[in-house]
């Protein structure tokens, strides 16, 4: 379990979950609303539970 709260996949996190946030800006025009609505907050998931690991990883040290 403490592979979990290294710096590796908190950035990793991070970036999955930054990239359907930005594919979803530029597809846009190609998909329905609710499917970008959903990639969206899949995305910004991701986002919180990197910030909320390294919120740990703080407290841990």
């Amino acid at each position: 379990m403490d592979w979990l709260f290294t710096r590796e996949v908190v950035i990793g996190l991070a970036i999955l979950g930054a990239v359907p946030s930005v594919a979803v800006s530029f597809l846009q025009s190609r998909l329905s609303v609710q499917r970008a609505r959903q990639i969206n907050f899949a995305g910004y998931g991701l986002m919180g539970a990197s910030m909320l690991l390294f919120i740990v990883i703080g407290f841990r040290s």
